[in-house]
């Protein structure tokens, strides 16, 4: 199985480091910059980082439209905090910021505060494979988004506090704390299942 991960900005090396811990045979990882690069996987991962700066690098480089298109025909994509903002369909109080769109969702930015305010707490997560039972990870909240409207076909899959903080749209997965920050590489091996 070849994944990739958008690796412009942000923590991408700890995502692959977590799929690597899967212990998954056959796992090929690829560092995702240009179109090319994503056209040789199937299935990536959208990690943390600056979700402005982000955004106008994938523009500027086509790899947004890329990753759009790749969606569109069914690839799995999930982003964590960053990448789930970059994959919302509308940004409250940020109307001309760069989003691929492909996610049902508005979020909104930093909802629990700056980055004084990053916390780590336990989060329940219903089930990402059918047959499976929910499960408690520790969700690691920087600078981290919520989402506040779920689109048609948008399932809740975690909340903290009452905020949505994990969704999952088909084949699209956005959460907005980082598994990749932690031991718990359960969400990397649902997201390789998906």
């Amino acid at each position: 199985m070849n994944v990739g991960v958008v690796a412009v900005q942000g923590d991408f090396e700890k995502h692959l480091n977590s799929l690597r811990a899967t212990g998954r045979e056959g796992l090929n990882l690829t560092e995702v910059r240009t179109p090319e690069e994503l056209a040789s996987v199937e299935r990536v991962i959208l990690p943390g980082g600056e979700s402005t700066t982000v955004g106008l690098l994938m523009q500027r480089f086509g790899l947004g439209d890329a990753l759009r298109q790749a969606a569109s025909e069914g690839m799995p994509v999930w982003g964590t905090c960053m990448g789930m903002i970059l994959m919302a369909k509308e940004i409250e109080g940020r109307p001309d910021q760069y989003s691929l769109g492909i996610l049902d969702v508005t979020v909104r930015r930093n909802a629990f505060g700056a980055q004084v305010h990053s916390f780590e707490d336990e989060v329940s997560v219903k089930s990402l494979k059918d047959g499976s039972e929910d499960f408690a990870s520790m969700g690691v909240f920087i600078r981290a988004p919520i989402v506040t409207r779920l689109g048609e076909g948008v399932e809740a899959i975690s909340h903290y506090e009452e905020k949505v903080v994990a969704v999952r749209q088909g084949r699209l997965l956005g959460t907005s704390f980082h598994p990749e920050l932690t031991e718990d590489v359960r969400f990397h091996e649902a997201f390789l299942d998906l």
